[in-house]
């Protein structure tokens, strides 16, 4: 059995905020990754920062704890997750976990600073 990881203090602590604003129609800010576990089949929740795009048929989450990640590991396994984002549920499909220079790429230019001391992100494709 591996024993799991301590939560960053920062995550233990803005966690409950964003679980409470998270994928309200006035706050686009956050979103709410809807996702089930790849061994156990247990579906999550999970509260994450969306990063505005140039193009509108990606959706762009930073990785700010990692890029190994288990809700990102999970979206990937499962070739996509719903997301509810500015108060409707959005289908995604073709995930991929990106580089923090390629997340900078897709970001509008006023979040590149932001995503360039991330150590990545993950690209999804609205359905």
């Amino acid at each position: 059995m591996t024993e799991e990881k301590p939560r960053p203090a920062a995550q233990r602590t803005f966690e409950p905020v964003a679980r409470s604003l998270a994928g309200r129609r006035w706050f686009p800010l956050w979103a709410v990754v809807h996702h089930h576990g790849r061994r156990s089949g247990t579906d999550y929740a999970t509260p994450v920062a969306v990063v505005p795009t140039a193009d509108k048929s990606l959706i762009l989450i930073g990785l700010p704890w990692g890029t190994t990640t288990n809700w990102a590991k999970n979206v990937v396994a499962a070739d996509g997750a719903t997301i509810t984002w500015k108060g409707r549920d959005r289908n995604t499909s073709a995930p991929r976990i990106v580089d923090a220079a390629e997340a900078s790429d897709l970001a509008k230019p006023l979040f590149r600073f932001v995503l360039r001391r991330m150590p990545g992100a993950i690209v999804l494709h609205r359905e």
